[in-house]
């Protein structure tokens, strides 16, 4: 991989960890048309580990392949060429160990914020009483506890959020796979949002691979921060360890000098890719 790493050292995953929670190996993924002639290559030959316990993001231009890389980890997508390791397991099929947080909403209209919040536990055979008094918590915990009786439509952007996280994370996955889940809200919402997650991640640390176009919200969350190259064939060409202390609160910490080199540092290697996608958007 043709990386570049910042003076800081690379953080470390959790003492005691022999392998990645997850680790992709020279991952291709090519997309063919209908027809069989036509080819797409979306990304290409990439390289990304995500140690036990840390919390990686993963920016680059519009459409540069991002999300393929999310649904490869999640066993939505083989790719073409290369592996995927899960705690030093070959992926065959879907991934049991990840929990997978959408871009769009994932929540069903007809159910209330609880029955949302459960469902996978229905899924999985749980007593009812025993997933009624888990969703309680986590309503609780991402600070719905007195809304589980609503249904999407009477809920704010940012409350469905909080019930969609509750969502992923009362499955108690390892890894966790985040698909720009807070784009859609407004600044101050997302920055609630985000010290959320740290708060609820932090308590019992998972392995986060999170997807955003967003380079603040990428450097004010991680440990690491990957910087993808635009496509066709993306691949990763920079890598910075965010050696910035935690807790962390999102707001306060972007106005630290560290904070702004790190931006400064970073996007010296996105702006390139990022105006190269910004072409190729235009031609299509």
């Amino acid at each position: 991989m043709n990386t570049q790493t910042s003076g800081a050292a690379r953080a470390a995953p959790r003492a005691g960890a022999a392998v990645p929670g997850l680790a992709l190996d020279n991952v291709t993924c090519t997309f063919r048309s209908a027809a069989g002639k036509a080819s797409y290559t979306a990304v290409k030959d990439v390289n990304l580990t995500v140690g036990d316990g840390e919390f990686v993001s993963v920016v680059g231009p519009t459409g540069c392949g991002k999300s393929t890389l999310l649904n490869v980890s999640a066993g939505l997508l083989e790719p073409s060429s290369g592996t995927v390791r899960v705690f030093g397991e070959p992926l065959v099929g879907m991934n049991p160990h990840a929990g997978y947080m959408f871009q769009a909403e994932s929540l069903m209209p007809w159910r209330t914020a609880l029955d949302n919040v459960i469902v996978g536990l229905e899924f999985r055979g749980v007593p009812r009483a025993e997933a009624t008094a888990r969703g309680q918590d986590w309503l609780q915990r991402v600070g719905l506890g007195a809304h589980g009786h609503r249904y999407p439509h009477q809920m704010s952007g940012g409350m469905r959020k909080r019930a969609a996280l509750a969502q992923t994370l009362i499955m108690n996955p390892k890894i966790i796979l985040m698909d720009e889940p807070f784009s859609a809200l407004d600044i101050q919402t997302r920055q609630l949002m985000e010290n959320e997650l740290l708060d609820i991640w932090s308590a019992d640390r998972k392995s986060v691979l999170f997807i955003t176009h967003d380079l603040e919200e990428a450097i004010s969350l991680s440990d690491r921060v990957i910087v993808l190259s635009a496509g066709p064939g993306t691949h990763p060409i920079g890598e910075f360890s965010i050696d910035l202390p935690r807790p962390r609160d999102v707001s306060e910490v972007r106005l630290t000098p560290e904070f702004v080199r790190l931006h400064d540092e970073i996007w010296h290697t996105m702006k390139e890719e990022v105006l190269k996608g910004y072409v190729q958007s235009q031609q299509k």
